[in-house]
């Protein structure tokens, strides 16, 4: 017979009391990103200040218990080698995330962070009318604050390298500069290269058919549509309307969808539903043991984005997607469609075109797009440039990676939210979600051998069950790397993206 383990009471009383913590911090986290959602979507306009200090004093609540002196007892006692051992993997995981958090964060005093926590919700709104009156000055001040912040926490976060590598490790943890330089070099030099081609001696594709006027109502019929279809459950979620698409948990029976629609680019709220329903389903398949608890989100920013890019891409792009649905979308828009075939959408939906906005960008150039981002974040966060400089370092690094520079901040630096919130660090997270993505394709293809064809026949289910089977239960009860080697039998490794990149758009183009 097996010896059973035996806890001691002392650790059984630690246990109860950290699961107590756990579960309170969750419980404040939930009505947190309710009253996110609702800033962002329903809130009136002269509300918003004083909801900003609202939602400030329960973040910093929030922080003042994960770096209590009673976190920090709970967690010395459980992570003592001889009462480690005796935990199940579920405790250790949560265990794991407290401990990292608690590390990093425990030197900031609580008012720095209540500071930072109304500054950040205060910032949101000043983003918003910056951006729709093309005044970066309106935002400057709140964003030179952030960049103050971020400077101050990466040093207080403690790095070896790089004192970007202490924000990234927020988003991704254990990524570093070191390690993400030479991936990114690799997929954009082999993008780069790629797109030189299909502008020489690519087939034109005929995305003039979305230069039409397409009812948003219709739209909204459409997308609502799809959703249960392509795996999002309705009876926990929903979806809305907001100036920038996210998607926000409150709980994994109530995922909240947002996107933006516009009549003359049917894309924009088609794909960016079909993103943040792949950042919902993540969450509404997490194992129901993990509610109420620091495990029930996604195991890092980059794998979620995985999900979202691995959804509106390699699915929501792919030729089978729209054998399926593409009748459908004709009856919604008869009028727009009627002379286009099948074959000729997709490779329109599929066209490579750099251009201003990233959320609205190809496959392809994407990611050029994030990289641009990503040089900019690390040149602020190490104190090469400031703040005040970002409108000029952005048009002048939009010409040199994507050979076009924006006319106005609106569709220039100010087009993103993330910096509002002060999510620097995030943007990586995003071409790392192309790069897990294409890998996590690759061993789906060799389970699923009829992938496609399962698109084809609208068969979304067995492709979600084998997600939520292989990703979407654990939460965060892996690290991004576990995982990825978990489900893959490998660390992350950028050729995969490389090779879909290259056999897509060799298609598309008939190069």
């Amino acid at each position: 017979m097996m010896e059973q383990k035996v806890i001691d009471p002392v650790v059984l009383k630690a246990l109860g009391q950290f699961k107590a913590l756990d579960e309170k911090i969750t419980h404040f986290s939930s009505i947190i990103g309710l009253a996110d959602w609702d800033q962002k979507v329903m809130a009136p306009k002269k509300g918003r200040g004083t909801f900003a200090k609202a939602t400030g004093t329960l973040r910093t609540e929030i922080f003042k218990l994960s770096v209590s002196e009673e976190m920090g007892e709970l967690l010395a006692e459980l992570t003592l080698p001889d009462n480690l051992i005796l935990l199940d993997e579920v405790t250790r995981a949560k265990v794991r995330e407290y401990k990292e958090y608690y590390q990093k964060s425990k030197s900031i005093p609580a008012d720095l962070f209540q500071e930072y926590s109304i500054l950040t919700a205060q910032a949101n709104d000043a983003w918003e009318e910056a951006r729709e009156n093309n005044d970066f000055a309106r935002f400057l001040p709140y964003l030179e604050k952030i960049v103050d912040y971020k400077r101050r926490f990466a040093e207080i976060y403690g790095y070896e390298d790089h004192p970007y590598d202490a924000l990234l490790d927020e988003f991704e943890p254990g990524l570093t500069v070191k390690i993400l330089d030479p991936l990114f070099a690799k997929l954009r030099d082999s993008s780069v290269k790629l797109l030189e081609r299909i502008q020489q001696k690519g087939k034109r594709t005929q995305a003039e058919i979305f230069e039409q006027s397409f009812s948003i109502e219709k739209q909204k019929e459409f997308n609502r549509y799809i959703l249960p279809i392509i795996g999002f459950d309705l009876e926990a979620g929903r979806l809305d309307e907001t100036v920038h698409p996210f998607a926000q948990t409150v709980n994994t029976g109530d995922v909240r969808l947002t996107t933006r629609y516009l009549e003359g680019n049917v894309r924009s709220a088609l794909f960016g539903t079909i993103h943040e329903a792949g950042h919902g389903i993540y969450e509404q398949h997490i194992n129901p043991q993990f509610e109420e608890s620091v495990l029930q989100s996604g195991a890092s920013f980059g794998i979620h984005e995985s999900q979202s890019r691995f959804l509106e891409n390699m699915v929501g792009r792919s030729k089978e997607f729209w054998k399926y649905f593409y009748p459908k979308l004709q009856e919604y828009f008869p009028k727009q469609l009627e002379n286009m075939t099948v074959d000729e959408f997709y490779r329109a939906v599929n066209t490579v075109q750099p251009s201003f906005i990233r959320v609205e960008a190809d496959e392809l150039t994407y990611n050029l797009h994030i990289m641009l981002r990503y040089e900019i974040e690390k040149a602020l966060i190490s104190g090469e440039i400031e703040a005040k400089d970002l409108p000029e370092v952005w048009n002048q690094k939009m010409q040199d990676y994507l050979g076009v520079t924006p006319s106005t901040n609106t569709v220039g630096v100010l087009q993103d939210v993330h910096w509002s919130f002060g999510g620097i660090g995030y943007f990586p997270s995003y071409s790392l979600g192309n790069l897990y993505a294409a890998q996590i394709l690759r061993t789906i293809q060799k389970d699923l051998p009829d992938f496609y064809n399962h698109i084809e026949n609208g068969r979304f289910d067995l492709i979600q069950e084998w997600l939520k089977e292989k990703i979407h239960q654990y939460g965060k009860l892996y690290t991004p790397n576990e995982l990825i080697v978990k489900v893959t039998g490998e660390e992350l490794n950028a050729e995969y993206l490389v090779e879909y990149l290259e056999r897509k758009y060799t298609e598309v183009y008939e190069l």
